[in-house]
This record gives C-alpha cells, structure tokens and sequence, in this order.
C-alpha cells in the first residue's frame, strides 16, 4: 500500500530541531533538495502498489533520496542509514518535516528501493532536473566565427557520445575455476538431497570431492599452466560434475525432491547445468568462446565485453551508450550484452532535439561512429560530425582543418573525464549490487549524481565570482600573495645555488 504525500514540501526553515535553531538555506543538501522534481514522479512509483492492503510504503522521495545519498558519499546500505539518523540535513533531504534519532527505515528496504525505482524513472528525474538546472545556472553560447555567422543554421550546441563499461563485483572468471565452483555446488546439493532418504538408501552417492579439490589446486596453483594442463584439468572437472548431476537425478527418482532448496540453491543448480552445458561445448569444440557465455555462478546475466583497452581486454559488466551536451551527462542505453555503439548515434541525437528542441551543431564522437550511414544522416540533418573523412587521407592538411581536428578531440574528452569521474569518484567502476535490474539501478542512479555534482560546482563557481566582484580587494590578495610566494621561492633557489657553488669552490 502507498499513501501520497498531500502537503507541500516545508522550507528549510520550517524543520523542527529539539536543539533550537534553523536550517541553513544554503546547504547543498537543501539546495539539491529544491532541484529534484519529488513530486511529478511520485504516481508512477506509487503504481509499483496496486493493493491497498499492508503496511503503508515509504515514500518515493525517502527511497530516490536514500539511494542518491548512498551514492554520493560511497556508502554501504547500513552506513547510509546511520549517516541519515545523525545529520538533520539529511533528514530534511529524504522528507521528515522535524529531527529524529530513531532509523528512518531498516538497512535491508534499501534493496526493494532499487527494485521499485526502475532505470527508466531516473533517466526521466535526470532529464527533468536538467531542464531545472538549465534554467538556473544557462551556459552562454559560443561567439561564432564571421564565416559561420554567413552561414547561419538553426543547429545549436554540441553533443557528445561514448560508450563504456561498468564492471560488476566478481571475481575474475577462468573456465577451470568455474568448473570448480559449480563441482562445489553440486556437492552440496546432493548433501541436502540425501538427508531426505538417509533412512531408505544408507549408502550415500560418491562424489570424490576431495580428489576433486586436489585435480583442481594442482593446475590452479601454478603460475602459468601449459594448455594440454589446463585442458586435462577443465575434463577431469567436467567428469566430476557430470557424475554429481547424474547422482541427483538418481536421488530425486529415490524420493528425494528439490523442495527443501532454497530459491538461491534452486537457481544455482540451472545455472550450472547451463555452464556446463557450454564448457562441454567449448571443450569438444577446442574453441575459446560461445554465445550468452556465463561467466558467474551468482550472476548469471554478466557477460564478457571486449572493450580492446590496455591493460583490460575484456571487462565483466553491463555495456554503456552516454550522451554529454553542456556538461550534463544521459545513459542512453545499457546492456549486459555487447553491442555496437554506432548503431545509437541517431537515436541519441533524436533525444537531444526532444530536449532541446534543435539539433546539435556538432556531433563529437569516436572513430566508430563515424561509418558512412551516421555521416550520410547527419549531412542530411546538416550536422557536423567530428573527425576526418572516410578515405585515404590527404597529403597536405591545412592549418585550420588540423586546428578544427585538436578542437574537437578536446571537446570530446569531456565525455571521458565524465566517465573517469563516475568510476573513481562514485562507484561506476565496481557495481556492487547483484541483481541485474538493481545493478541497472544503481548505474542510472551515478548518471544522476554526476550531474548533481556538475550543477553543485558551478553554483559554487557563481558564488566566488559574485563574491569577487564584491569584495575586489579579496581577489587582488590572493594575487598579492601568490606572486609574494613565486618570488620567495626563487630568491631562496638562488641563495642555495649560490652556496653550493662557493662550498665546491
């Protein structure tokens, strides 16, 4: 069941504190507070509650304000509540109207919070706050040149596309260990199976699990096995689990049933029929890949994702398709397969005008992008896409086209530095959720932060500069003193080198 919020958000200053005092209006909490659209969003969380039986939901700005906070500090789920209880700006920020030391919910909803709030629902927070922030703090457009203002097009701004990965919390997968793990898993089942009908069939199925472990360490342990090793390893695996599977099904028509598994159990049980299924394949095969390749017992849906990187070949994620105009970030897309980015450029592009209501005047983007069918679209939109053209290239380039090639791999690395900031800032660089659609979550939920935190900077940056403009004086001290310092620090250079050279003379 779900309840509506009926009343107005309360100001900061209207927030009760058993300790006196008021909220500070220019908080960062309270500031990103008013930009994020709690309430035009609320009907379509609340559809996630059709009864009206149970205990009443928590409240769609306590659940999105609960993960956005979680994300932005790098927190656990249980750390993130501790952190809410302490700070009373966190408490206004996720909707209490007064101050309390009690847990605004148990650790353990923060999981159905990213369950309820689908990917799709952020990316329309993250648009409709964009829209907000544009408004707020509008970046100027560039001054065109004399020859393009000839020229002049309806097409406005510049939009960049990339693409990325976002690795998921696994270990690092060989054929050989996760052979081993689903041995493992199997042995365990038969365990649990054969407690039911100890009593019937007093010999228990032998599954040689300590030989097992011993095949398996003994080409797992060495530095750098040979391929007949690892071959022969990966087979005698294979027979191990083969012969475990065929003992279940010898249990169950015993009378055994599967009911007493639980639903993790029961899951991983298909999953690794399925990955032995393909290993089989691979191993019969000699080949070294397959379709839909599972790669993780425990989250079956991640696949391997060539991405060609130095240092990182291949990367155990979901794949990622971003947009960039203005400094704002988007997730356009995101899969657990590989796919080709190119194939997203006029769709992103279509987005761009729906939010902006033109089209870009240039499209910055990767050498993949650029194939004939985008650059033949684009001409026709009368859009400039970025890079050289198809072909041989020329052998004499002007100044101004390499001039025009430098600018536009600068404006493209702003994507990168997005993406660097995601992955070493906020937690894009190790999905630690489990589930698919939660993973799917918390990766739309870093899209949102990122630009909550470009917004934040440049508020803070007109801030300084109003500040500066005020008090002048301030500004010319700090140029007092760096030039102050510059100066002391080469005085004292000298005065060294001048006693070195004395001393060895």
């Amino acid at each position: 069941m779900y309840k509506k919020t009926e009343l107005a958000p309360s100001p900061p200053s209207e927030f009760e504190l058993p300790f006196g005092g008021r909220l500070s209006a220019d908080n960062r909490w309270v500031r990103i507070a008013q930009i994020i659209p709690w309430d035009e969003f609320e009907s379509e969380y609340a559809a996630n509650f059709p009864t009206e039986k149970g205990a009443p939901a928590k409240s769609f700005r306590m659940a999105l304000g609960a993960l956005i906070i979680k994300e932005k500090l790098g927190l656990s789920d249980r750390e993130t509540v501790e952190q809410i209880r302490e700070n009373p700006y966190l408490q206004y920020f996720i909707g209490q109207s007064s101050y309390s030391n009690e847990l605004p919910f148990d650790p353990s909803p923060a999981v159905h919070f990213r369950q309820r709030i689908s990917p799709n629902l952020i990316n329309k927070v993250n648009e409709r706050m964009v829209e907000k922030m544009r408004d707020i703090t509008p970046v100027k457009p560039e001054k065109k040149k004399d020859s393009d203002a000839k020229n002049e097009s309806p097409n406005r701004g510049k939009l960049i596309v990339d693409a990325t990965c976002a690795p998921a919390d696994i270990s690092y997968p060989t054929d050989l260990g996760l052979l081993n793990r689903a041995r493992v898993h199997t042995e365990k089942i038969i365990d649990i199976l054969y407690k039911q009908i100890k009593e019937k069939t007093p010999k228990k199925p032998r599954t040689y699990r300590n030989i097992a472990k011993k095949d398996y360490l003994a080409v797992a342990k060495q530095r750098r096995p040979t391929r007949n090793k690892r071959r022969q390893a990966i087979k005698k695996q294979l027979q191990y689990i083969k012969r475990n599977l065929a003992h279940i099904e010898q249990l169950i028509d015993s009378g055994a049933t599967l009911e007493n598994l639980n639903k993790q159990q029961y899951k991983t049980l298909l999953v690794l029929t399925e990955v032995t299924r393909q290993q089989q394949w691979l191993f019969d095969n000699n080949k070294q890949s397959i379709e839909d390749r599972i790669v993780s017992l425990s989250q079956p849906h991640i696949r391997p994702i060539v991405r060609g990187k130095a240092g990182k070949r291949v990367e155990f994620g979901a794949k990622l398709s971003a947009s960039c105009f203005e400094g704002y970030v988007f997730l356009d897309r995101m899969s657990w397969d590989s796919f080709n980015e190119s194939g997203d450029l006029k769709a992103q592009v279509e987005a761009y005008y729906r939010f902006t209501g033109y089209y870009p005047e240039s499209v910055h983007a990767d050498r993949i992008y650029r194939n004939r069918e985008n650059r033949a679209w684009c001409k026709e939109k009368g859009i400039r896409i970025s890079g050289p053209p198809l072909g041989r290239p020329p052998a004499n380039v002007s100044k101004a086209k390499k001039k025009q090639a430098l600018e536009d791999e600068r404006i493209r690395n702003a994507i990168e530095g997005k993406f660097g900031q995601g992955k070493r800032r906020f937690g894009l660089n190790r999905v630690m959720a489990k589930l698919d659609n939660t993973s799917a979550t918390v990766i739309a939920i870093t899209f949102l932060v990122i630009n909550l935190t470009t917004w934040w900077r440049r508020v803070f940056c007109v801030f300084l500069y109003l500040f500066g403009k005020r008090t002048p004086v301030f500004g010319w001290k700090i140029i007092y003193h760096y030039i102050w310092w510059n100066r002391y620090r080469k005085n004292l250079y000298l005065t060294q080198l001048s006693d070195i050279v004395s001393s060895c003379s």
